[in-house]
Parts: structure tokens; C-alpha cells; sequence
């Protein structure tokens, strides 16, 4: 999926003396470039003093663009840099474990890119280790913090489709170069972790509660990862959801969500409508045309790392635990294991 992003004016950091996170961010990938570290930049309540990258010459170009101080040529030279209190890392998925426990060690917070670990596994031990250091963990899913998901999450819960039965959720793009780092298998790669992740997040915070058993149907590329990944997902009560993940087909962002009274469709755009203006249609149950709600446009990416920066600095209780994703990775682990079998699979809780 393309990351470019819409222009957007630079505004000014505040300068009413207000206490700010110090933020330090290991390495850079295409997502802390164009997104996070813009956000960090923008963002009201923290500062980022410090970039690593494997280049000590990419580190200092980067860190000149966006007139941060310091510049590192190796991870662990910023987790020693008593001045940073927080990480954001946006590694390969292989690496959130190792560098996620490495900076907790070093006493900071963690923002970490999703899926938060390769395996539920690893996702437990980065919850324990963050929880007996007393720091914060939280994955960095964007999406959640958005006023149309909040406004879409907040219908839901007031009964406004009735009970929700069924979320459909699609997130697939054409990916042009089957050598990158998401088509490695020791690099985490696959739809279901890069992409699907994101399906299974929605109907779960949808639906505020776990998936019991899935099933999945998956293609392979030749070097083992899933290309396409198409998941079923059973909860409590009956409710279902249907979760496509793929790199090999046309862009689709969308997810549904069907109530005994109504629904929510998004068409296009589900999970990053950047800055512009984000629309939803609202139907009740013999309305075919229903309702369109515009939300003004924000960006996500600002409002979840100031979000973040609040919980560290203690205004705010984070609103996104490492338990709760590591109820995502124990789906994700489950919805890996149906599409390899062939046959429905319990997920663990």
C-alpha cells in the first residue's frame, strides 16, 4: 500500500511551557518518515530528541530534516540516552520483540508499529516485562484514535444498528515488489500480520469482546507467506466476522458492520483517510439509501502519539493495554493455524 502522503502545513510545537514526553525513535522506515515522526513533531504534548537508524549518515539526515537533536548509528546508543523516556519503533515485525524488550530494560516506554509481536508468545512476554519495569506498552494502532472510528464505535455501543451480528472487513492492496521485506517469512512477513491484523483488531474493539473459533482459507507466495489470507471469526452469541487480507489484489479499505436494526459502511478509506474529511453511511433497516456523516478531517497518527505521551506522562490511563493486543495476537496466531489445517481452530484465551 502507498504510503505518500498529502501535504500538510507544519504547526508550530507549543510553547506554553508545558511539560512534553521526550521521544526517541528507532529507525527509519517509510512509516516513521511519513507518518509518526510528522505527527510527533505536530504533536502538543511531546518532543522527539533522538533517531536511530543501522546508517549513522541516514540517522542524521533524517534527524536534520525534522531539526531533531541528536542522531544514532545504532539502536542500543539511543536506549542509552538518559534523556529519552519513550521509544517509538517502526522495525520489521521480526525485530518488535528483541527491541521492544531491549527498550523496556532501558527504563522507557514503548510505542511499537503493529502487529505488536509475531506470536502471542512473544506478545505475552513484552506484556510481562513492561508490566514488572512499570512502563507503558502500547501497539500502535493508528485507526483507533480517529473521530470517524470513535464516532462509528460510539453508535455501536449506543444500540443505533441495533445488535451487531456481522462485520465485514477488507484491507488488500497490490503489492509491486515480491522481494520486500513483507514477502520474507523470517521477517514476519504476510498479509495476515501486515494487513489482516487490522480486521481482526476492528471486530474485536467493535464487538468488546474475543472471537472463540475461526476458520481460514489462505494462498501462499513460494516463499511461504500468505499473499491473500480470508478469515472467519466466530464470538460469543453468534456474532460473525469476515476478515480479507491480501497483497496481491486491487486496494480495498473498507469494513461493515450489520445490526439487527441497521449498519455502517465505510467504502473506502477504512484505516487511513489521512487529513481530508472521512464519511460513513449510516442505514436503518429498510433504508436502502441511508445516512451520509462527515467527520472534519484529523490525523490519527498526531492524536494516537498524543494520546501516548498524556498516559506516560500520567494525565490520561492508556486506553489500549498490551493485554488487549495480546488478545490480537492470539486470533491472528489462531486465523495462521486454520488456513495451514484447513479446519477450524479455538482460539486461546
Amino acid at each position: 500500500m502507498s504510503r505518500d502522503r498529502p501535504q500538510m502545513e507544519r504547526v508550530a510545537a507549543p510553547t506554553d511551557g508545558a511539560r512534553r514526553l521526550r521521544w526517541g525513535v528507532l529507525g527509519s522506515a517509510q512509516i516513521a518518515r511519513v507518518c509518526v515522526l510528522p505527527a510527533l513533531t505536530r504533536s502538543r504534548n511531546g518532543k522527539v530528541l533522538a533517531l536511530a537508524s543501522r546508517s549513522l549518515e541516514r540517522a542524521q539526515a533524517l534527524a536534520q530534516e525534522h531539526a531533531i537533536p541528536m542522531a544514532y548509528g545504532r539502536y542500543d546508543e539511543l536506549l542509552q540516552d538518559p534523556a529519552v523516556e519513550a521509544v517509538y519503533i517502526p522495525l520489521p515485525n521480526h525485530l518488535h520483540r528483541e527491541w521492544t524488550l531491549r527498550a523496556i530494560r532501558a527504563g522507557k516506554h514503548v510505542l511499537c508499529e503493529k502487529p505488536l509481536a509475531l506470536n502471542a508468545k512473544e506478545a505475552q512476554e513484552m506484556l510481562e516485562a513492561a508490566r514488572n519495569a512499570g512502563v507503558l506498552l502500547m501497539e500502535a494502532f493508528m485507526y483507533r484514535f480517529h473521530p470517524r472510528s470513535r464516532r462509528i464505535k460510539a453508535l455501536v455501543d449506543q444500540g443505533a444498528i441495533g445488535d451487531p451480528r456481522l462485520i465485514r472487513v477488507a484491507f488488500c492492496f497490490r503489492h509491486p515488489d515480491p522481494t520486500a521485506i513483507r514477502f520474507q517469512p523470517e521477517m514476519g512477513g504476510g498479509a495476515l500480520l501486515d494487513v489482516g491484523c487490522y480486521g481482526v483488531s476492528v471486530a474485536r474493539w467493535i464487538l468488546g469482546t474475543e472471537p472463540e473459533v475461526v476458520q481460514a482459507g489462505a494462498e501462499y507466495s513460494p516463499s511461504g507467506v500468505d499473499v491473500t489470507t480470508v478469515g472467519l471469526l466466530r464470538f460469543p452469541e453468534g456474532r460473525l466476522a469476515v476478515v480479507e487480507a491480501s497483497f496481491v489484489t486491487a486496494l480495498q479499505q473498507t469494513y461493515t458492520i450489520v445490526g439487527t436494526d441497521g449498519a455502517i459502511e465505510l467504502p473506502h478509506d477504512a484505516f487511513v483517510p489521512w487529513e481530508k474529511d472521512a464519511t460513513f453511511h449510516l442505514r436503518g433497516t429498510d433504508d436502502e439509501q441511508g445516512k451520509l456523516e462527515t467527520i472534519p478531517g484529523a490525523d490519527e497518527y498526531q492524536l494516537m502519539v498524543e494520546h501516548f505521551s498524556d498516559a506516560a506522562l500520567g494525565r490520561v490511563r492508556l486506553e489500549f493495554s498490551p493485554e488487549e493486543s495480546l488478545g490480537n495476537m492470539r486470533a491472528l496466531d489462531a486465523l495462521a493455524r486454520a488456513a495451514r489445517a484447513g479446519s477450524p481452530v479455538a482460539v486461546a484465551h
